[in-house]
C-alpha cells in the first residue's frame, strides 16, 4: 500500500502540470490588459509599459510560464493585486468557508439517500421506489441557482426562519455561522442527494441478487444483518468513488451558491478574481483545488481495500 500511495503521490506532479499549464495560458489569451486594468483606461503609455515591465507582461509567454512555475515549487503563488495580499494566504483564507459548505452538505446528503437509496433497492417496484425515482428526477432536473432561489423564498422570505445571505466563520460565532450556511448546504444536500440515492439503489441491486446474499439468508440470518455487514458494504464501493468526484467537485464548484448566498470562499473569490483580471489569484485557487481533487482520488483508492479485503495494491 505504502508504494502504491508513493506512486499515485509521483503522478500527481504531472497533473498538476498540466492543469498549471492550461490555467496559465487561457487567461493569457483572453481580451485585456492586466497593467491598463490596474492604471485605467486613462494612464499614460509610459506607465503602462513601466507597469508591464515590473509585473513581466513584456516577456515571451512561456518565459512568464517557467517564472510563475519556479516560484510556484517553493510555494510562492504571486500576490493579488485586488486585495494586496499573498495569493497563497488569501486562498487558504477562504478556503475554511467553502469546506464547511462542502462537509456540511456532503453529510447532509448521505443523511437523505443512503436511507432512501437501501429501502429503494429493497422494495423495488413498489410505490415508494416509484416516488424515489421521481423525487431523484426533480434532483437532477432543478439547478441549484433555482433551487437556491427557491429557498430563500420560502425559508428567509416566507417565513423569515433564516436569514437569505450572509456569512460569519465558525470559530469566532458557530451559532450564527450554522444559520447562515443552513440555506446553502440544503441546496448543496438536496442537489447530491438526488444522484447518491439512484447509484445506491443501483448498486444496492446489483448485490442483492448474488449468491452470497441468498446463502445468507439460507443460513438463518437476520435481514439486517444481511443487508448491512453483507450488502450494503459491497454496495459502497462503487458508490464511494462518486462521493469522491461530488467532494472534489464541490471544493471549486460552489460558485453559484457561493455568489448567490454571499459565501465568501473560493468560489466566491474566483469570480471576483475573474472579473478583475486578478490572473495569479485564479491560478493558484485553480492549482490548489486541483490538488485537493487529485488527492480525495487518492483517499478513495485507498477506502476500497478498507471496504473489500480481497482488493490489494502492489
Amino acid at each position: 500500500m505504502t508504494a502504491y500511495i508513493a506512486r499515485r503521490l509521483l503522478h500527481l506532479a504531472p497533473v498538476l502540470l498540466i492543469v498549471s499549464a492550461i490555467v496559465f495560458f487561457v487567461f493569457r489569451i483572453i481580451p485585456g490588459d492586466q497593467a491598463v486594468l490596474r492604471l485605467g483606461e486613462e494612464a499614460d503609455a509610459e506607465s503602462v509599459a513601466r507597469l508591464r515591465r515590473e509585473l513581466g507582461l513584456d516577456r515571451p509567454l512561456a518565459i512568464q510560464y517557467a517564472a510563475w512555475l519556479g516560484a510556484a515549487l517553493r510555494a510562492d503563488l504571486g500576490e493579488s493585486h485586488l486585495n494586496r495580499q499573498g495569493v497563497f494566504s488569501l486562498v487558504v483564507e477562504k478556503f475554511p468557508a467553502t469546506l464547511q459548505i462542502a462537509v456540511l452538505g456532503m453529510a447532509g446528503s448521505l443523511m437523505i439517500s443512503v436511507p432512501v437509496g437501501i429501502l429503494a433497492a429493497l422494495h423495488r417496484g413498489t410505490w415508494w421506489d416509484q416516488l424515489t425515482r421521481a423525487a431523484a428526477l426533480v434532483g437532477f432536473s432543478v439547478p441549484r441557482y433555482w433551487l437556491a432561489v427557491l429557498l430563500i423564498l420560502v425559508f428567509a422570505v416566507r417565513w423569515r426562519v433564516l436569514p437569505p445571505a450572509g456569512f460569519a466563520p465558525f470559530g469566532e460565532a458557530p451559532l450564527a455561522s450554522l444559520r447562515f450556511a443552513a440555506l446553502p448546504v440544503l441546496v448543496v444536500a438536496l442537489s447530491l442527494a438526488a444522484v447518491q440515492m439512484r447509484f445506491l439503489r443501483a448498486s444496492m441491486l446489483e448485490v442483492i441478487d448474488q449468491d452470497y446474499i441468498r446463502t445468507a439468508r439460507a443460513k438463518g440470518l437476520s435481514g439486517r444483518v444481511v443487508v448491512f455487514r453483507h450488502a450494503l458494504k459491497n454496495a459502497l464501493i462503487p458508490f464511494v468513488t462518486v462521493l469522491g468526484l461530488e467532494f472534489g467537485s464541490l471544493l471549486g464548484g460552489l460558485v453559484v451558491v457561493e455568489q448567490i448566498f454571499n459565501w465568501p470562499g473560493v468560489g466566491w473569490l474566483m469570480v471576483q478574481s475573474i472579473v478583475h483580471r486578478d490572473y495569479a489569484v485564479v491560478q493558484g485557487a485553480v492549482l490548489l483545488v486541483a490538488t485537493g481533487f487529485v488527492t480525495i482520488n487518492l483517499l478513495v483508492d485507498v477506502a476500497y481495500a478498507a471496504l473489500d479485503p480481497r482488493i490489494r495494491y502492489s
